[in-house]
């Protein structure tokens, strides 16, 4: 019997997901975004809660509006629109512009 590898919701994430950015500020965390706010999916490794499957990491959305302490994000993969349910973290507000 073949022992079958595990793939879970990290796996072959080994540099993707790499924390490269150091640790976060209460503002980073507690950052607001508007509804119709365009963000980019920036996922940081050494915060678990509200992470998206590595498969959206640097991709566009739109803001669509707030689930609890999370945004629901519309992101378009090919010729389908998902929405991904992210904690303000894992986005970065496109442009440069935070408020």
């Amino acid at each position: 019997m073949v022992n079958k590898k595990a793939r879970g919701k990290r796996g072959k994430t080994r540099s993707k997901l790499k924390n490269k950015t150091g640790k976060a500020s209460v503002n980073e965390i507690l950052r607001p975004f508007d509804n119709g706010a365009k963000v980019q999916v920036n996922i940081r490794a050494d915060q678990h809660s509200g992470m998206p499957a590595a498969i959206y990491h640097g991709s566009f959305g739109v803001v669509k509006g707030k689930q609890g302490s999370a945004y629901r994000v519309a992101v378009k993969k090919g010729n389908l629109e998902n929405t991904l349910i992210v904690h303000g973290i894992h986005l970065k507000e496109q442009g440069g512009k935070t408020k």
